[in-house]
């Protein structure tokens, strides 16, 4: 099956090609995917023999919305999609003074294990296309009516496990004539894949790099996240050393603050000096409870003795807003009470 949504146009003229239509349709039909078009009946400045013969040989599979839930308090709105082939992901829009954000997923499920996040129970079940992650940005803008004007991809999965699916989307999200959403407003976020922030980085794209932290030292955080083990905290900062050095953008470490885990005040001081060192901004995130997980997060007394030690060295951190808590927007919850059958 030819997957179009994941094409780009010099692709998509290979296909007219094919099945032999002139080249210049490709530009009108880029377009069309583009603006988030559910079916080739849509497409209106296609001739009507050319759309029956792409729904033949490239068949659309939009999301189908699973379940859409609104936060009263802050209006984040969360989206679960059923694709194709019946798995599920999920999308949230957040809203801010500057505009819409959208987080989308990289993958069904996740295997990098991590020990306080739903995305990851039950393991990786499989990569998504450039296109399925397109999608979740397109359909999501479709179904508010409104403009999104950034990208975060930290949704479900980790997204340097699915690199050359990654790298497509980027293009097609970045292209004048697609989405045409600036690298800049796009992050990509990780569990610091070593081997691949390298190859990242001589991409030399202009994107934001976050890096999902967790704890400063290697026994925190193979504890937390088996993905430390053997790589460890010393190869992460040198990884984010050289990504600096080659293209200049600064990274920001994600960091859950867990109860008694990793919110202790040498805890603060060893977060301070790896962000000086790699010149990273830091972000601390009150974590979200998942059901299956023992974690809870930091009490208010701890969160602010650990900031208190931030602000002594100097650290450039920020607290992260909570949104979606009334509509479990932490990622990977409403998968989770999908497969189990539970009420959506």
């Amino acid at each position: 099956m030819n997957d179009v949504k994941s094409m780009l146009p010099a692709e998509l003229e290979q296909l007219l090609t094919a099945l032999g239509e002139p080249k210049y349709r490709a530009k009108q039909l880029f377009s069309w995917l583009g603006r988030g078009a559910g079916s080739y009946a849509e497409m209106s400045n296609l001739p009507a023999a050319l759309r029956e013969k792409l729904a033949k040989e490239a068949p659309l599979c939009p999301p189908e919305i699973l379940r859409k839930a609104v936060s009263r308090t802050d209006g984040t709105v969360k989206y679960l999609w059923r694709l194709s082939d019946g798995n599920a992901v999920e999308t949230v829009v957040m809203r801010y003074a500057h505009g819409l954000t959208v987080c989308i997923s990289s993958q069904v499920g996740c295997r990098m294990g991590c020990a306080f996040c739903a995305s990851t129970i039950g393991g990786l079940v499989r990569n998504l296309t450039a296109g399925e992650m397109l999608d979740q940005v397109l359909f999501a803008r479709r179904d508010l009516g409104e403009e999104i004007g950034n990208i975060v991809v930290m949704g479900i999965g980790e997204p340097l496990d699915n690199y050359d699916n990654l790298l497509r989307f980027l293009t097609l999200a970045n292209h004048p004539e697609g989405l045409n959403i600036g690298m800049r407003h796009i992050t990509v976020s990780t569990c610091g894949l070593t081997e691949k922030l390298a190859a990242l980085a001589a991409e030399d794209l202009q994107i934001t790099l976050a890096i999902s932290l967790h704890a400063p030292d290697d026994e925190t955080r193979s504890r937390l996240m088996p993905a430390n083990r053997g790589r460890g905290v010393a190869a992460v900062l040198a990884a984010c050393e050289e990504y600096f050095a080659r293209t200049g953008r600064r990274i920001t470490f994600e960091y859950a603050m867990i109860d008694g885990v990793n919110d202790s005040v040498s805890q603060a001081e060893q977060l301070a000096a790896l962000a000086k060192k790699a010149r990273a901004h830091i972000n601390l995130i009150p974590l979200n409870h998942v059901e299956e997980r023992e974690f809870s997060p930091s009490a208010p007394e701890r969160m602010a003795a650990f900031c208190r030690v931030l602000d002594r060295l100097g650290a450039n951190y920020t607290v992260r807003r909570s949104l979606g808590g009334d509509v479990d927007a932490s990622c990977g919850q409403l998968r989770r009470t999908y497969e189990r059958g539970g009420s959506l």
